[in-house]
């Protein structure tokens, strides 16, 4: 249930063992070899993530040279360091296509507020050495292909926009359930990874000011997902006295999500404006909008390029506004039903799948064609 801008988990856990069931290290399905190895998440901040980058980089560099000759080797970020072992296949021959899923330069800088130190410094180098040795860049929408192009000195024609699209046949709506309001007239829900960048922490205190400020009671929230600020969200719940209204799942089956948004009265997008935020994709939006659902968000520029009339966008960061904003959908059904009909339109249409489907396939071509091989990228 990864969030930000992606079309899968990061570039280190998508090769690791996603779950309990998918343990055997060595496995085919539908003719696909799949190689798998133990990651443990990090924690205790940077130094966290060093641990566990380096250790998927020693099992991704074993694997490697596991699988033989390949002609395309294909890898997303975080962290910018799989172009260590796509580098050794592409001096075997293979073409490399970089899946870029987040600006990790601004994650840093949005994720643990150091400034711009020397790790900064570090990852925006590792960036730069990624670029440089991609052959093709996917790039999750115009934002980011426009950072390829600008600061890793891709050409264009090089560079495919591949946005992320919900599995329709995943999100469709089911009759909804009032009993997962818990007796209130409404149900709030959130849908996503709890980071410290994710925002469930301005949800929560806007949640408190919908009921203490604007005086509205009659809601039940739901967040459903986990992440590394998981147990900090719950215990800012339960100061913030919101114990009683809010309800934290974890991360739970497809079936029970699809009952929780069908149940939906509106759907929070609380990412608040940072550097990495304001330019990416949320796929939580697009989640909600293919269930039909109207969505609370902060004003940010992909954000409304993604949502459009599905959502009512607050002024960065503020609390009050987006509690506001709640509350005001909760008082207009008419308006609701309008914007999750414009949401599953948006889906349905300019945001389809098939549309990214074919940018991909065009990427590959590019990356097969062998009049551009060993071509390399300005500087």
């Amino acid at each position: 249930m990864h969030d930000t801008a992606r079309r899968g988990l990061d570039g280190a856990r998508h090769l690791s063992r996603g779950s309990k069931r998918d343990t055997e290290p060595e496995a085919e399905i539908d003719g696909v070899r799949i190689h798998r190895y133990p990651l443990r998440a990090a924690t205790g901040g940077p130094a966290g993530y060093l641990r566990e980058y380096g250790s998927a980089l020693w099992h991704t560099a074993r694997l490697v040279r596991k699988v033989g000759p390949v002609d395309v080797v294909h890898a997303c970020n975080p962290p910018d360091l799989l172009f260590l072992p796509a580098l050794w296949l592409k001096r075997r021959g293979a073409r490399f296509v970089f899946d870029q899923h987040d600006l990790v330069p601004e994650l840093y800088l949005s994720r643990f507020d150091r400034g711009e130190d020397l790790l900064y410094r570090a990852v925006c180098a590792l960036e730069r050495r990624t670029y440089r040795t991609a052959d093709v860049v996917l790039a999750t929408n115009e934002s980011y292909r426009d950072v390829a192009v600008r600061r890793g000195g891709k050409r264009p024609e090089d560079v495919f926009v591949v946005r992320s699209a919900p599995a329709v046949d995943r999100f469709q709506p089911v009759p909804p359930e009032p009993e997962l309001k818990r007796g209130r007239p409404h149900l709030l829900c959130y849908l996503g990874v709890m980071g410290p960048q994710d925002g469930v922490d301005y949800a929560l205190r806007s949640l408190a000011k919908l009921r203490d400020e604007l005086g509205r009671t009659d809601w039940h929230a739901v967040f459903v997902g986990s992440g590394d600020a998981f147990d900090a969200m719950v215990e800012l719940s339960r100061r913030l006295g919101l114990s009683e209204q809010v309800r934290f799942t974890g991360r739970i089956p497809d079936a029970d999500l699809v009952r929780y948004l069908s149940t939906a009265d509106v759907c929070l997008s609380p990412d608040p404006r940072n550097p990495l935020n304001d330019v990416s994709t949320m796929n939580k939006v697009l989640e909600y909008m293919a269930m039909g659902r109207p969505i609370v968000s902060f004003d940010l520029k992909e954000a409304r390029v993604s949502a459009g009339d599905a959502a009512v966008y607050a002024p960065a960061n503020d609390e009050a506004q987006f509690a506001g904003l709640i509350a005001e959908l909760l008082d207009d059904p008419e308006k609701r039903a309008r914007m999750g009909k414009i949401g599953q339109e948006r889906i349905s249409g300019p945001l389809s799948w098939r549309n990214s489907q074919a940018s991909l396939l065009a990427a590959y071509a590019s990356a097969g064609d062998p009049d551009r091989a060993g071509k390399r990228p300005r500087r």
